[in-house]
């Protein structure tokens, strides 16, 4: 029997992504990629789970497309899009799906993430980095261009000319430069990597709405394109929303008798 190439586990609070192909640095084959998705999906859709990390196996994160899926496109043996399930733009993007989760998504960088590796990061909301790992955009040595949204999210990461030089170079950013230009998060040492990780969820999952941050990802994400004005319209509505719902109650109540609030689940039931 062939090994998973994905795996799940829930550790407390916190849903356990972790890609099985430590012999290839976590390469992504096209099914690795559609697992992926199953499984956050299946996590966003779990009430117990408050957050979801991805991590990869062994030593690496994610080296980006196995070499068998690169040489099937070098020599347009790649498959076409399935004509039964048509994708909008935003869908061909690869792991584009992470932004429209309600719930974080915790990238743990324990290796190398390059290429496909360096996009599934990006579309994590957070990055925590092991001390030793390192993000390479790849693409320019490939003889391609900033793919799969690259273009769009790293600027807004780390600004336009730093977006620029990691695009352009395609070099290696190890870890506390990845921290010090906020294409990293937090740095912690190899063996405390997800430590870290489950100690930064449990801590939100004691103290704050799963509710408010589902909504507070979708303003974020929504307010990226809006003008100030129509984004305060947008925040006077999901605020009233907001107040009317018995997580506001709860939050007040518990701040007042100074005891942990009990929060409504989310997605509710």
């Amino acid at each position: 029997m062939s090994l998973p190439e994905v795996s799940y586990e829930r550790r407390g609070r916190l849903g356990l992504i972790r890609l099985e192909r430590p012999d290839a640095l976590n390469a992504l084959t096209m099914a690795m990629i559609g697992e992926i998705e199953a499984v956050a999906r299946a996590a966003e859709a779990d009430p117990a789970v408050f957050a979801i990390c991805i991590t990869g196996a062994g030593r690496g994160f994610c080296a980006g497309l196995d070499m068998s899926v690169l040489a099937d496109h070098a020599a347009g043996r790649a498959p076409g899009p399935d004509p039964a399930r048509p994708r909008s733009p935003r869908q061909a993007m690869m792991f584009s799906f992470l932004l429209d989760i309600t719930k974080p998504v915790i990238a743990a960088v324990n290796g190398v993430g390059a290429g496909g590796g360096f996009v599934l990061a990006m579309m994590c909301d957070l990055r925590f980095m092991a001390e030793g790992a390192s993000l390479i955009t790849v693409f320019s040595r490939r003889g391609l261009i900033a793919e799969h949204g690259t273009s769009w999210i790293l600027p807004r990461m780390v600004g336009l000319s730093r977006a620029l030089d990691l695009l352009w170079s395609s070099r290696k950013v190890d870890a506390a430069e990845a921290y010090r230009i906020g294409l990293a998060d937090r740095v912690a040492p190899a063996a405390e990597l997800l430590d870290a990780v489950e100690d930064y969820v449990a801590e939100m999952a004691a103290t704050v709405s799963p509710r408010a941050v589902a909504v507070i990802k979708a303003q974020v994400h929504g307010h990226l394109a809006s003008t100030f004005d129509d984004a305060a319209i947008d925040t006077a509505a999901v605020m009233a929303e907001a107040l009317a719902h018995t997580d506001a109650t709860e939050g007040a109540a518990s701040f007042v008798a100074r005891r942990g609030p009990a929060f409504a689940p989310w997605p509710p039931g």
